[in-house]
């Protein structure tokens, strides 16, 4: 069996497959005369594509049972897909970079806390994998009547491995 390395969510890691939504070293500057920090930008949301609009969505991860083995991959060519916690929750993210699907350049991270990503438009991910306990997320991505979800079943699945990175 394939295996895959489960590596800390952090931007500079994350960089080639879209954004990581946090607000440690956010831009960020008080509004409403003070009474509201706003951190600013946090991420690129693309879904205009052919006549696509933007959809906020809640979806509710149920937890996986470890170990966990990678056996499908997506991805949306129409728009970015951004997930945002709305609680402290372990979750995991495997991505692959957008174009042909090449499972020898699979990443896999580690999010938790209230870390969010935005898969930018393409990236291959896999659905999403919640740990421990269900998990609510906002979900900001594109509708529209173009279709917009590939899949692809893994030839041989891929078996997370996560070292130290859940230990701390």
């Amino acid at each position: 069996m394939n295996t895959l390395h489960v590596e800390r969510l952090t931007r500079e890691a994350f960089a080639p497959f879209g954004d990581v939504i946090e607000l440690a070293g956010a831009r960020h500057f008080p509004i409403n005369g003070g009474t509201t920090e706003r951190f600013h930008d946090l991420a690129t949301v693309d879904v205009t594509e052919a006549g696509g609009r933007p959809l906020i969505n809640v979806f509710r991860g149920q937890p996986r049972s470890l170990p966990l083995d990678v056996a499908l991959m997506e991805r949306h060519p129409l728009g970015s897909q951004a997930f945002i916690p709305l609680g402290d929750v372990k979750y995991l993210v495997v991505v692959a970079p957008a174009g042909e699907f090449d499972p020898a350049r699979m990443r896999a991270f580690a999010g938790e806390g209230f870390q969010g990503v935005n898969y930018a438009r393409g990236v291959w991910h896999h659905p999403l994998i919640v740990l421990e306990r269900e998990g609510d997320f906002i979900v900001v991505d594109r509708g529209g009547n173009q279709p917009n979800c590939d899949e692809v079943t893994l030839i041989e699945p891929y078996r997370l491995a996560f070292d130290e990175v859940l230990a701390h």
